[in-house]
């Protein structure tokens, strides 16, 4: 049986939900999408986004011969098998588009055999993926590819998802449903969907009820994913280091890619352990080598020493917060003067306009641009976290 969240499936840019960024008037992907355009691309985005429908919907819009693999499963005979299909008589020499799903888990064999054909233009590519592609995809290959970032739905978005189910629940339910779903469209449908299959009534306790059912936890291993390692990461912000040991524990027995973990403990220790602990980033960074070089089963030792020490590790986000404060004055005043003292003075006119002018190695003179002199971003606290 069709799942409903597949039934409902937007089909052009009119129903689609989310990604206004992208699909908005004017926006990149309404105007390849419009006007035709064929080149090859990568969607970059956390899971039930909507990068599976703008494939499908660029595809149709082209008129394309379309085909869809998932890198989890396929191979260099899956594509071989595409390149070498002809089309249909009647419908002539259609361009020929593969979407594929989990680009990151192509190696890089699998992906080097791709690239001539994209290259060529014999494929048109549309890779879906989790992970940052620069990580993940072979240069070559991203070279020849647009990258696009896909966000989190929004509330807003996700009401409009929950409303064209057509399920009928209260305030309450929606709003712990669109919580719980964290900006992922799939994962809120198919939960009304297993819900209205279990009871009468759409209700927060039925809802709960749902997704701790031991009958109903069949494969979702894009959510399972996302869900541990959220948990994996606030554990070790909350110093928790038991917890964090767990679910590092669950994603190594799942076959969770050990470069996956280590590079967001790689991230966690600049963000939340920052400048209470610098020799975290160090170690971090470490332990991301070291599943590069050893791989499992033993990188896992080393995976484990990391997150013990990240989750002891004194915590401090006050440069992340102020890189944060200093991004939300670029975008609210743009690009402003920078004082001339500071300015670089190659030339003569330049230091006749006042280039370099007065200015000291180690000078006491706010150097912020003026609209923003005084202002302080970094806030050193009186006792760490």
């Amino acid at each position: 049986m069709e799942p409903l969240a597949s039934k409902i499936r937007p089909k052009s840019l009119e129903t689609f939900v989310g990604q206004e960024h992208l699909v908005g008037k004017d926006k990149p992907l309404r105007i390849a999408i419009l006007a035709k355009h064929l080149f090859s691309f990568i969607l970059w985005g956390p899971p039930g986004v909507g990068k599976t429908t703008l494939a499908r919907i660029y595809a149709q819009a082209l008129g394309a011969d379309y085909y869809e693999l998932s890198a989890v499963s396929a191979g260099k005979d899956d594509i071989r098998k595409i390149v070498e299909k002809k089309s249909d008589l009647y419908t002539g020499n259609k361009p020929k588009i593969l979407f594929l799903d989990e680009i990151h888990r192509f190696n890089k064999a699998q992906q080097d055999y791709l690239l001539p054909y994209v290259e060529s233009g014999v494929l048109t590519l549309i890779g879906a993926t989790t992970e940052n592609p620069s990580f993940e995809v072979i240069p070559a290959l991203l070279s020849r590819c647009r990258v696009f970032v896909l966000n989190e739905l929004s509330e807003a978005d996700m009401r409009k998802v929950i409303e064209s189910t057509g399920f009928k629940l209260d305030t309450n339910a929606r709003d712990w449903l669109i919580r719980m779903a964290n900006g992922d469209a799939r994962q809120a449908i198919t939960m009304l969907e297993n819900t209205s299959s279990l009871y009468d009534k759409i209700t927060v306790e039925n809802l709960k009820n749902t997704l701790q059912s031991k009958f109903l936890r069949y494969d979702k291993k894009a959510e399972e994913h996302y869900n541990t390692i959220s948990a994996f990461i606030k554990s070790m912000r909350a110093s928790q280091v038991d917890a964090a040991l767990y679910y590092l524990a669950r994603m190594v027995e799942a076959g969770e890619d050990p470069k996956f973990i280590a590079r967001r403990m790689v991230v966690f220790a600049s963000e939340d352990i920052g400048l209470a602990d610098p020799v975290a980033l160090q170690l971090a960074n470490d332990v991301f080598r070291a599943c590069e070089t050893i791989g499992y089963p033993e990188c896992a030792i080393n995976l484990s020493h990391g997150v013990a020490y990240l989750a002891l590790a004194d915590k401090s986000r006050e440069s992340y917060d102020a890189y944060n404060e200093a991004i939300a004055d670029v975008k609210d005043t743009g690009n402003l003067p920078i004082p001339l003292m500071i300015r670089n003075a190659p030339t003569k006119l330049m230091k006749n306009l006042g280039y370099h002018k007065g200015y000291e190695l180690y000078t006491k003179e706010d150097l912020l641009p003026d609209k923003l002199k005084g202002k302080k971003y970094f806030k050193r606290s009186s006792s760490k976290k």
